[in-house]
């Protein structure tokens, strides 16, 4: 009997100590941040840096092209977004003078935009028309032009006896002249033909020499408020050009995104990035949607007692710091959100892999138009939680939809 009551005591002695060990175990595997393993990585050129311009959706669809060029075995490009921009800009002035101003004339774009350029435009090499070289600068900035342009626009738009005035000799508004004339002074003029490796191109037959058809490149979707498996034009500003996407379930859509990435294929990402979950954690590499409603959530495997016990904030608050169990949103919500203007059409982006963090987490590989910045260099990983919510749209290469979708679609 006193045999064990010293035994139950040194146990007694010994607990607390286990105790702590186990605490401090367990505070060194929530306090170790994001670790995120890579489970497929494709290819892609390096981060680009749009500065103080809102042309995201350029760098982001010229980086999918990019992507697309590797992925073809041509070799590695750097194209010049100010060539499609210049155009576009162009382009998009027009739109707004025809409709009395009603289209919006603005510094942002859409993916369609770029592939309707290389179309129509062709393309040029980096080298040709780079960003701030006709201010001195390396990096863009159209904080002016756009005061300029913007104000041009409006007036012309607004008054139909400035747009009367054409010129002899090709028939061209003058105001059209005008405009181009500020975006030649601050982005710089077109070129009409170059020479790249010792040939000699124009923009079209540049183009041309790198095997790209624009009509292998499709956009999708997913809402309720028009039928699945039709496209229709997603109602958002920037789509000014009135592009159709192909609307698929929001699983579908997921599942384009997975076989896209599994097969080689980058996506370009179009997304809000409004939500809590990217402004904290972005520069730190990560982009989550936490679930704040623990009990109303599955919680993949996750400690009940512990996540039940929080509050919203809480939750958040630990977020911040490393994994939290994700919320998985219905097509419901995600309708909602895109009705009530939750979910905004923000920017414009590169998905190339996919990747998992130490709680089992599943994460796209994004890759960022905002220079070097952060933990990961200009790119990050954000949840597919995240994604799922909140993504405006994507574009994808046709044969990177699932046969099943694909057919659905009616897309060859």
């Amino acid at each position: 009997m006193k045999k064990f009551s010293i035994l139950t005591l040194a146990a007694l002695l010994v607990m607390p100590l286990v105790s702590q060990a186990q605490e401090k175990t367990e505070d060194a595997k929530t306090d170790s941040g994001y670790v995120f393993s890579i489970i497929k990585e494709i290819p892609v050129t390096s981060v680009k840096n749009q500065n103080q311009a809102g042309t995201c959706w350029c760098y982001s669809g010229l980086g999918f092209i990019e992507a697309e060029l590797l992925r073809m075995g041509k070799g590695e490009y750097d194209l010049s977004e100010m060539y499609i921009v210049h155009h576009t800009y162009q382009d998009r002035a027009m739109a707004a003078v025809r409709t009395h101003g009603d289209a919006s004339f603005s510094q942002g774009g859409a993916f369609s935009d770029v592939i309707y350029g290389m179309k129509h435009y062709g393309l040029v090499p980096e080298q040709e028309m780079r960003p701030g070289v006709m201010y001195g600068d390396t990096l863009s900035n159209h904080n002016e032009l756009s005061a300029l342009t913007d104000a041009m626009v409006a007036a012309i738009a607004k008054n139909d006896k400035l747009k009367k005035l054409q010129t002899n000799k090709d028939n061209e508004m003058l105001w059209q002249k005008a405009v181009k004339a500020v975006h030649d002074i601050y982005l710089g003029e077109c070129p009409e033909k170059f020479t790249y490796n010792g040939k000699s191109y124009t923009p079209q037959s540049f183009y041309e020499s790198l095997g790209l058809n624009p009509d292998d490149y499709v956009g999708i979707t997913s809402y309720t408020h028009h039928p699945f498996y039709e496209a229709f034009p997603l109602e958002i500003q920037d789509n000014w050009r009135h592009s159709l996407c192909y609307n698929v379930t929001l699983d579908e859509m997921m599942q384009i995104m997975d076989n896209a990435i599994a097969n080689g294929y980058t996506v370009a990402w179009g997304s809000d990035v409004s939500e809590q979950g990217f402004r904290m954690g972005v520069r730190k590499g990560f982009c989550v949607l936490p679930a704040t409603d623990a009990a109303a959530t599955n919680l993949q495997g996750s400690d009940m007692a512990h996540w039940t016990g929080m509050s919203a904030k809480q939750i958040q608050d630990e977020a911040a710091k490393h994994p939290t169990p994700q919320r998985w949103v219905t097509q419901e919500e995600r309708q909602t959100a895109y009705d009530n203007w939750e979910t905004t059409d923000d920017h414009g982006m590169l998905i190339y892999g996919t990747a998992k963090d130490q709680i089992g987490n599943e994460y796209y590989m994004v890759k960022n138009s905002w220079g070097d910045y952060g933990d990961y260099h200009g790119m990050f990983y954000a949840s597919k939680a995240f994604v799922r919510y909140k993504t405006m749209n994507i574009v994808v290469h046709k044969d990177a939809i699932p046969k099943d979708i694909k057919k659905k679609l009616n897309i060859k």
